[in-house]
């Protein structure tokens, strides 16, 4: 050392730093169960060396030292932790939502407690096996009439739980977005804050950079987000590869309302031309969902994936190739149970009511010289009445607003019942759930059930025929599907799929978690307090300080006995 003098330098400077390193400590100590704090850590350094002259025969400076000084205290962080953290949180929480969404589905079956819709299914099929027995019964007439009603309405019942399940996720998507444009409000003035303080490059904003990770951990569980910090500490965050924040302002989400369906779908206004409907939709499923992708990471994706875009009927699944299939209808859990269900009620009631009401192709021509080609009309030769007498017979389950024939005069006098298909452009003409109801012919008279032969006769045949149509193959549950299937079994296959889709949703929602965990654990080591280390760190930091003390008194007193004796 230079001098006494100096050496006071060297003790105050170690009760200064020491007192500053135990504040530090303190305020970890204090935050030890603060949700997303961050350690901090104190780095000493030397204060400036004093160099004196070098001596002929010297090999070195003579240097007398200052002390210790705080060269910095750490904002400790791993940022490949964080990003790992951040990305796996995406995954599980993508999951976990699926997961839940096939859970909300398979509770509306009641497969696992009340009364099942297999069971609904099994009764409507053992009706036709005791109207097979004896048609012309009152009482099976009557059987036949409830079990439909009690079909329909279940089945119904069912498609109206998907389509409040749908609208319910469409305020989970509302709200997800609104809080995503907050987050990014919040990381833009927290970027700007954190700017402010540190541009001097003499002050770390530690708690500012605190909250702007807490921000991004639960903005990557909403979305995929990627980011990067630039050189002045501002945060950049793309949102799947679309930039959302930048240095000046946040490119907010955006929500579209379908017009017909009210369903809000995320998109981004600052790179969509409205007024030309030229949109730019902020998710793209057109490659399907794969982790090797990052494809199947943030809440709303797997909401807005498993909500799909409207309400879904047999239609959806019409035509469908395999491939087209599973980028499309297969990827939505709602949209494709609609599909599967109301495409068996469609076959149901459709296969029905054509052996209660047979057809025959015909072509003819009109009395007003219209040409009828390949139409389908009632085989009255086939066909049987009720006890009514009416022809043609009465279906069973009809369309509501829609008659199943229309009558037409030929030129040349004969009477047909043309057939009313159905149209895809008109859903009124739809065997279609939401278009569907027993025939009110039917409620007030069971006995008007077709059953009588034109010759006066029981149809034995045509009852037998309906017990038979249940266990015909005639069904595939979907593209993916290689065979054919009888309503019972597509019923099985159905509820199979969705099981083996929930139970791989699940496993993956709880590997991932373990996942996650693990990598937070692994963060906490780094960037978490630990009550016992700062305990250590404390006590340290208290032994410097009565060190740096004592020390200061011995120079003190050594100073004071050389003015006082040496000097007198």
């Amino acid at each position: 050392m230079a001098n006494g003098f100096g050496s006071l330098y060297v003790g105050a400077s170690g009760l200064q730093n020491s007192q500053n390193a135990l504040n530090t400590t303190a305020n970890n100590m204090a935050n030890v169960d603060t949700k997303g704090y961050v350690r901090q850590q104190v780095l000493y350094a030397d204060r400036t060396y004093i160099n004196f002259d070098k001596k002929v025969n010297g090999i070195s400076y003579q240097q007398a030292g200052l002390g210790v000084t705080i060269a910095d205290v750490v904002h400790t962080r791993d940022i490949f932790l964080d990003k790992y953290y951040r990305t796996e949180t995406g995954r599980q929480a993508f999951y976990e939502k699926s997961h839940e969404v096939v859970n909300e589905i398979e509770d509306y079956f009641q497969e696992l407690e009340g009364i099942t819709y297999q069971d609904t299914l099994k009764d409507f099929s053992v009706a036709f096996q005791e109207l097979a027995k004896q048609p012309d019964s009152s009482v099976n007439q009557n059987l036949v009439v409830q079990k439909a009603t009690v079909f329909l309405e279940r089945s119904q019942a069912i498609y109206e739980q998907t389509k409040r399940y749908q609208k319910n996720m469409n305020l989970q998507i509302t709200d997800m977005v609104d809080r995503i444009n907050e987050l990014g409000k919040t990381i833009l003035e927290l970027n700007k804050q954190i700017l402010d303080i540190e541009a001097g490059k003499v002050e770390t904003a530690m708690s500012l950079r605190d909250l702007r990770d807490n921000a991004l951990d639960e903005l990557s569980s909403l979305v995929k987000i990627d980011y990067t910090e630039n050189a002045e500490g501002v945060v950049k965050v793309k949102i799947e590869n679309t930039i959302f924040v930048d240095e000046i302002r946040v490119n907010q989400m955006g929500l579209r309302q379908d017009k017909i369906t009210d369903f809000m779908t995320p998109y981004w206004p600052h790179m969509s031309d409205e007024s030309r409907d030229k949109i730019y939709e902020v998710f793209d499923f057109s490659s399907g969902v794969k982790s090797e992708n990052d494809t199947d990471l943030g809440k709303l994706k797997a909401l807005v994936l498993a909500r799909g875009d409207h309400f879904a009927n047999y239609l959806d699944l019409k035509g469908l190739t395999s491939y087209e299939y599973n980028l499309g209808l297969g990827q939505s859990m709602v949209m494709n149970t609609q599909a599967e269900l109301d495409q068996l009620v469609h076959s149901i009631v459709t296969s029905i009511n054509e052996i209660l009401c047979p057809e025959k192709t015909v072509s003819f021509t009109d009395e007003n010289g219209k040409k009828y080609e390949n139409v389908r009309v009632w085989d009255e030769e086939r066909g049987s009445a009720g006890k009514d007498g009416v022809k043609p017979g009465h279906e069973l389950i009809t369309r509501r607003g829609m008659e199943r024939y229309t009558q037409v005069r030929a030129d040349d006098g004969t009477i047909y019942y043309v057939y009313n298909e159905e149209n895809e452009n008109d859903p009124t003409s739809l065997y279609s759930m939401t278009n569907l109801e027993i025939n009110p012919i039917l409620v007030d008279e069971e006995s008007y059930l077709p059953h009588i032969r034109p010759n006066g006769e029981i149809d034995f045949p045509m009852a037998r025929e309906l017990a038979a149509v249940w266990s015909k193959e005639i069904l595939k549950l979907n593209p993916n599907d290689r065979d054919t299937c009888s309503f019972t079994d597509y019923y099985q296959r159905m509820m199979d799929d969705m099981a083996t889709t929930g139970s791989v949703y699940g496993s993956l929602a709880l590997t991932l978690d373990g996942s996650v965990t693990s990598i937070e654990n692994q963060r906490q080591q780094v960037v978490g307090v630990s009550s016992d280390e700062e305990l250590t760190n404390m006590i340290k930091y208290q032994n410097a300080y009565n060190a740096a003390s004592r020390y200061i008194n011995v120079i003190s007193e050594m100073i004071e006995h050389i003015i006082m004796q040496l000097g007198a």
